[in-house]
C-alpha cells in the first residue's frame, strides 16, 4: 500500500485532492474499502498539505465530504440492493465473519453503531450498507455518520500533515490508530459524564443542605 501512496503524491494536485474526497466516498458506496481503505486518502491528503501542495482546509473539507457523502449512499444502496449485492460479492473479497461482525455491532449499538464502525477497517465499509438494510432511520443514521465523518477525516488529516515524509509508518497501523481514537473519545466522554454527574450530585446535596 506505501506504493499506491508514494505513486499518488505525484498526481497533479487537484487530482490528488479529487482521490482525497473519493476514496472515503467510495469506501462503503461500492464497497471499495473491502480492498483499499479510505483513510489512505486522506492521510495522503495530509501529506501534499504538509509539502504546501494543498491546502490543509481543502484536505479536511474533502475527506469529511467524501466520508458523510459515500456512507450516504451506502445506506441508500443497502436499503434498495443490499440482499441482492451481498450475495454476489465473492466470499474472499467480502469475509462472512466480517459481514456477521457488522451485523452484531449494528444490532448491539443502533444508530452509535455507525460512528463506531467509522474508526475500525473491517466494518466502515459494511455498516452502512447494512444499517439500510436493518432499517435504521435516516436521520439518526446521517446524525452519527456525520459525528463520526467529521472526526475521523480530521483526525487522519492531521496525522498525515504531522508525519509528512514518514507517513508509511501512520499508513501501516492506520487500523490501530483509528481503534485507538475511538478508545480515546470514549474515555472523553466518560469523563464528561463523569464529571457532570458529580456535579449534579453536588448541586443536590447543596440544595438539601440549604432546605
Amino acid at each position: 500500500m506505501g506504493r499506491v501512496l508514494d505513486g499518488i503524491l505525484h498526481l497533479p494536485p487537484l487530482l490528488a485532492l479529487l482521490l482525497v474526497f473519493l476514496l472515503p466516498a467510495l469506501e462503503a458506496s461500492a464497497f471499495v474499502g473491502v480492498i483499499i481503505p479510505g483513510e489512505i486518502g486522506v492521510i495522503l491528503g495530509g501529506v501534499l498539505a504538509n509539502q504546501h501542495k494543498l491546502p490543509l482546509l481543502a484536505v479536511a473539507i474533502a475527506g469529511i465530504s467524501g466520508a458523510i457523502i459515500g456512507d450516504s449512499i451506502g445506506y441508500w444502496v443497502g436499503l434498495r440492493y443490499g440482499d441482492t449485492l451481498l450475495s454476489k460479492i465473492p466470499n474472499r473479497v467480502l469475509k462472512p465473519e466480517h459481514v456477521r461482525s457488522a451485523t452484531d455491532t449494528i444490532r448491539k449499538f443502533g444508530g452509535k453503531s455507525v460512528f463506531i464502525a467509522r474508526f475500525t477497517a473491517a466494518l466502515r465499509a459494511l455498516v452502512p450498507g447494512l444499517a439500510g438494510m436493518s432499517r435504521l432511520p435516516y436521520s439518526r443514521f446521517l446524525a452519527w455518520n456525520a459525528l463520526g465523518g467529521l472526526l475521523w477525516a480530521t483526525a487522519f488529516t492531521l496525522l498525515g500533515y504531522l508525519a509528512g515524509s514518514q507517513y508509511t509508518r501512520i499508513e501501516r497501523y492506520a487500523n490501530y490508530i483509528g481503534v485507538a481514537l475511538l478508545v480515546l473519545i470514549a474515555v472523553v466522554l466518560w469523563l464528561r459524564h463523569r464529571r457532570n454527574k458529580q456535579a449534579g450530585d453536588t448541586t443536590a446535596s447543596t440544595t438539601d443542605s440549604d432546605d
